[in-house]
């Protein structure tokens, strides 16, 4: 696996306090956000390398680690876990053996080596609600290594999902770790998301409040007509069946679309409106 400089990445130097990490990552997470460049895969790309860096050097543990051994930090801890057993089945029941030469073995010397599983590698991917409605594929990077998955219709947010055997390479034969995805759904501006519904507000003007009528409104799949009742209150919720959000890995399976009316009050009225309304106001 190649050395990824995540002080580079970054775009720091070594001695970088922990205010200076902080610093540089929102600088960067700004810049790369998936949510300003939404079909820029380089953008993407760059903010899933810049959150693993910051998640390494931002923990004090993990950088300690990262900045001793490099490449190797993620099996430093297997490694301290294997070192008893080791012991036992090379210098016999008393132990003794010498961690150096026990970590030389891990690493390249000539000693006992055993199959030691990669470690487990997680790492947090930002989608659009358009992009959770429906079934897509992305691709991210991990470790220096690219991997194209498919995001199924109807991911949640904050919804953790396992690759198997896509993180941490194994050791002598041992078998990789897996990958552990957080996806972070984005907001709308016109729809908002409760489990499989969504609700969204439409304007409806007096006078098809009143007398009723035809609205044309936009969902996620598309547009569809509605047909407004006569002396619909402001306020008035009216579901549309089946016009929600996709229910996750339920091929067909729909929530509901819930929509509010606002209706709009009538500005800069000339003189004859105003004197209709006087007249409506006598009846």
């Amino acid at each position: 696996m190649s050395f990824i400089d995540y002080y580079k990445t970054l775009e720091i130097g070594p001695n970088a306090t922990k205010d200076d990490i902080k610093k540089a990552y929102r600088k960067l997470a700004r810049k790369f956000h998936p949510d300003l460049s939404p079909n820029d895969s380089a953008a993407n790309l760059n903010f899933q390398r810049i959150n693993e860096a910051n998640n390494v050097l931002s923990d004090p543990m993990k950088r300690k680690k990262y900045d001793q051994y490099g490449k190797d930090w993620e099996h430093v801890d297997k490694a301290n876990r294997a070192q008893s057993s080791y012991q036992r089945t090379s210098r016999g029941p008393q132990g003794g053996g010498d961690f150096s030469d026990f970590f030389e073995s891990m690493f390249g010397g000539n000693g006992r080596q055993g199959k030691f599983r990669g470690e487990d590698l997680q790492t947090t991917l930002h989608v659009s609600l358009l992009d959770a409605f429906k079934t897509h594929k992305q691709t991210l990077n991990v470790n220096g290594k690219s991997i194209r998955i498919t995001i199924p219709a109807g991911i949640e947010n904050e919804q953790i999902i396992k690759i198997a055997k896509h993180g941490g390479a194994g050791y002598n034969g041992g078998s990789n770790g897996d990958l552990f995805i957080t996806f972070m759904v984005g907001t709308h501006p016109d729809f908002r998301r409760i489990g499989k519904d969504l609700h969204a507000k439409v304007t409806l003007d007096l006078y098809s409040a009143i007398l009723g009528g035809e609205l044309t409104i936009d969902t996620l799949d598309g547009k569809v007509k509605l047909q407004v009742k006569p002396e619909t209150q402001n306020g008035t919720q009216v579901k549309l069946k089946g016009k929600g959000f996709p229910v996750y890995k339920k091929e067909g399976l729909y929530g509901d679309l819930y929509v509010s009316y606002t209706v709009k009050t009538p500005t800069n009225l000339s003189d004859k409106q105003k004197e209709l309304f006087t007249e409506l106001s006598k009846l």
